[in-house]
C-alpha cells in the first residue's frame, strides 16, 4: 500500500528514479503521521502541566524523562539504533515541555562553548539558554534563580576535576539533579587557512592542558593565553589573526574561523563530564530510576583512621564509591574536605543505612545531590 512503509524494501527492476520516487512518496506520508503524532503528544504534555499546577509540581523533572527513554529505547524494534533514540526523544521532550514553560538554563559562555553543547544535549533545543561570562556567575544566576537551572562542568577524563565547580558546589544553596557527558574535540580555530603567523592560542586552561603535547611540538615557542572559555578564545581569534583559539566546530562557524587543524587535544578518547544544578528550595526529590548516584561533601577531624572510618560504613551496607576527591577546606588548618560519589539513590535502605553512619561521624555533611546517572 502507498501510505505504509514496507519493513523492508527488496529493489523490483524498475528504473532507480521511479524506485526512489515511490520511496520518497511513502517517507513524505510517514513523515504527517509523525507529525500529527507528536502534536498529540505535545497536546498531552499541555494537559500534564495544568494538572502539575495544581499542586505546583516543577516542568522539568529530569528522573522522569530519564525513565521514558530508557524504556522507549527497550522497546526499539530497529533499526534505528539504541544510541540515537535519547536525542531524539530528548527534543521531542523539550518541545512539549517548552509548551509547559520555556525553561532558563545558565551555563558557561559565550556561544559555542562545550558547555553550551552539553547543555542542548540534556535539555533539548526548545530552551532559553543564558550565556555566563564565568563559572562563578553561572552559580549566582542558578542561586538568585534568574535561572531555572545551571550547568557546570565537574571532571575531565584527562586533567581530572574543575576545581572551582566543587568549590561552589559545597557554598552555594544548588542541588545537583543531572549529569551529561560530552566527548571533547578541540581543533585549531583562526582567521587565516594556515598556522603561518600564530603568535598566541588562546583557550580556557583545561584546553590548553588537554593539548599541550601538541602544542609543544607543533607550536613550539608560542605563547599560551588562558581565558574564560574555548569560545571567548575563539571571538579573539575571530578579531585578531595572530590569535589561534581552541575550540569545538561550532565555535568555528559561530565566530568565522577556519579549522586549520582537527582533534589537536593530547587524548583521543577525552570527555568532560558537566552537572545540572538548581536551587535547592525548586527541586522536588527525584525518585530511584536504577541507575542513579548520590554526591556527597564530607569533612571529619584530624585524626588517625578518619578517611578509612569514612569508608567502612560503605563496605557494611554494600554500597560503592564511584568518585573520591579531596579539596583544602580553606580554613588554614590544612583541613579537607572530600566530595565523593555513591552508586544508588537515598530511597533504598542500604544507602540510607550508609549514609546516616557517614553522617554520624562527620563534622561537615552535605548531600550535593540524588540523580540519575548519564547511560544514554
Amino acid at each position: 500500500m502507498a501510505d505504509q512503509a514496507p519493513d523492508h524494501f527488496q529493489p523490483d527492476g524498475r528504473p532507480v528514479d521511479e524506485q526512489l520516487a515511490d520511496l520518497r512518496v511513502r517517507i513524505d506520508v510517514v513523515d504527517q503521521q509523525l507529525l500529527k503524532l507528536l502534536n498529540e503528544r505535545a497536546k498531552l504534555a499541555q494537559a500534564v502541566g495544568e494538572v502539575k499546577k495544581i499542586d505546583g509540581s516543577p516542568v522539568f523533572r529530569p528522573d522522569r524523562e530519564a525513565q521514558v527513554i530508557d524504556r522507549v529505547k527497550n522497546r526499539n524494534p530497529g533499526p534505528i539504533l539504541a544510541d540515537s533514540i535519547a536525542p531524539i526523544w530528548r527534543e521531542i521532550m523539550s518541545a512539549c515541555r517548552s509548551l509547559e514553560a520555556r525553561q532558563r538554563v545558565a551555563f558557561l559562555g559565550p556561544i559555542g562553548t562545550f558547555s553550551e553543547q552539553a547543555t542542548l544535549n540534556y535539555f533539548g533545543s526548545s530552551i532559553e539558554p543564558l550565556a555566563c561570562p564565568s563559572i562563578d556567575e553561572v552559580f549566582r544566576a542558578t542561586s538568585a534563580r534568574s535561572a531555572d537551572f545551571g550547568v557546570v562542568p565537574i571532571e575531565n577524563s584527562t586533567e581530572g576535576v574543575v576545581a572551582r565547580s566543587l568549590d561552589l558546589l559545597l557554598q552555594s544553596p544548588l542541588t545537583i539533579v543531572g549529569e551529561t557527558s560530552l566527548l571533547v574535540t578541540h581543533n585549531l580555530l583562526r582567521k587565516e587557512p594556515g598556522r603561518d603567523g600564530i603568535k598566541v592560542v588562546a583557550a580556557h586552561p583545561q584546553a590548553l592542558a588537554q593539548c599541550q603535547g601538541w602544542l609543544s611540538q607543533n607550536l613550539p615557542g608560542v605563547e599560551r593565553r588562558a581565558v574564560s572559555s574555548n569560545a571567548e578564545g575563539a571571538r579573539m581569534a575571530g578579531e585578531d589573526a595572530s590569535i589561534a583559539a581552541l575550540a569545538s566546530e561550532r565555535a568555528a562557524s559561530q565566530y568565522g574561523l577556519h579549522v586549520v587543524q582537527r582533534a589537536v587535544q593530547d587524548e583521543a578518547h577525552n570527555r568532560t563530564r558537566f552537572v545540572v544544578v538548581t536551587h535547592v528550595d525548586a527541586h522536588t526529590p527525584a525518585a530511584p530510576t536504577g541507575h542513579d548516584c548520590t554526591s556527597l561533601a564530607v569533612s571529619v577531624d584530624n585524626r588517625p583512621g578518619a578517611v578509612h572510618d569514612l569508608l567502612v560504613p560503605l563496605k557494611q551496607h554494600g554500597v560503592s564509591m564511584t568518585r573520591f576527591e579531596s579539596r583544602p577546606a580553606r580554613s588554614g588548618q590544612w583541613e579537607y574536605v572530600f566530595f565523593i560519589d555513591l552508586a544508588g539513590h537515598p530511597a533504598q535502605d542500604n544507602v540510607a543505612a550508609a549514609l546516616d553512619a557517614l553522617r554520624a561521624q562527620c563534622s561537615l555533611f552535605k548531600v550535593l545531590g540524588s540523580f540519575p546517572l548519564d547511560v544514554h
